[in-house]
Parts: C-alpha cells; sequence; structure tokens
C-alpha cells in the first residue's frame, strides 16, 4: 500500500511541469502524493498578473493550504530565487513549523532562494531516494544538483535547556 503524503509543492509557475515529474517520480517510489499547491489556469494567471486578485486573499488561500501539509517541497529552478511568491510560502511553512525541502528542478544548478537559504531543511539532488528520505526526516542533506554534498544552506540553530 502505498505512504500518503500532504505536502504543498511550492514552485515558479513556469516549472508546472516539474511537479507532474516530481508527483510521478515520488509515486513509482510507493508514495501517495496529495499535493495541495495552486496551478493556476492561464485564465487565472492573467487575472492574478493583471492584480485582479487581492493579495490578502491570495495569502489566505496559500496559508490554508500549507498549513494543511505536512512537508514543504520548494522546487527550485533557474528563476524560482526571484519569485516573491514562493519566498512567501517558504516563510509561512517555517511559522507554521512544516519541514521544508528543497529539490533542484530536474537536477540542474539553480540560485536558492533566500527564505530557503534561512529555513530550508533538506536541500536535495533529483533523486527519489534523496527525495523521501528527506520527506520523511530519516535524512536531512545539503546536496549539489548531482547528488554529492555540499554545505548546509543556513547553520542550524542550536538550543540550550
Amino acid at each position: 500500500m502505498p505512504i500518503r503524503k500532504n505536502v504543498f509543492i511550492s514552485h515558479h509557475h513556469l516549472d508546472d511541469a516539474y511537479v507532474d515529474r516530481l508527483s510521478g517520480m515520488l509515486s513509482r517510489a510507493g508514495h501517495d502524493i496529495r499535493n495541495s499547491s495552486i496551478r493556476a489556469k492561464p485564465a487565472n494567471q492573467r487575472r492574478l498578473a493583471d492584480g485582479l486578485v487581492k493579495e490578502g486573499t491570495i495569502k489566505r488561500l496559500l496559508r490554508m493550504k500549507i498549513r494543511w501539509a505536512s512537508t514543504v517541497i520548494v522546487i527550485i529552478g533557474a528563476n524560482t530565487h526571484s519569485r516573491p511568491w514562493v519566498n512567501w510560502e517558504i516563510e509561512m511553512a517555517n511559522r507554521l513549523n512544516k519541514r521544508i525541502v528543497g529539490v533542484y528542478a530536474g537536477g540542474t544548478e539553480a540560485e536558492i532562494p533566500e527564505a530557503f537559504e534561512r529555513y530550508g531543511d533538506a536541500l536535495v539532488s533529483w533523486r527519489s531516494d534523496s527525495l523521501v528520505n528527506a520527506i520523511e526526516g530519516v535524512d536531512s542533506p545539503f546536496q549539489n544538483p548531482d547528488g554529492s554534498m555540499r554545505d548546509q544552506v543556513h547553520a542550524m540553530a542550536t538550543v540550550r535547556c
């Protein structure tokens, strides 16, 4: 029986195809992914671009969808780092105490979003085993797109009792 996971996949809308590829990859690895992220149809994308949807409405909807998820997966593509909504979603995930896992889109090098630099829990290559372990919290590696290890994107906080 597949392992069901409720996730929110944060991504730049031009990377929508990677959302489908990621879901398929995780499905083949035995996970039933229930993704609550927003993927605007072209007509709705135009309404968003034209400013016809209030920012507060978008934030409320995103907050509800992130709250529902156990993990936020950030697909890191060529332009993800420059997307204000991606940074906002990562910051909200942090405020809601969600696990935040980054994955390089298609395994290619890309700049890391500023909020992920501060709050990311794991950053992995485009490989199902790495991604599954990061989502499950079994492993929290910080990898390069080729799967080799890299420095953490931020220093881990220390806790004192």
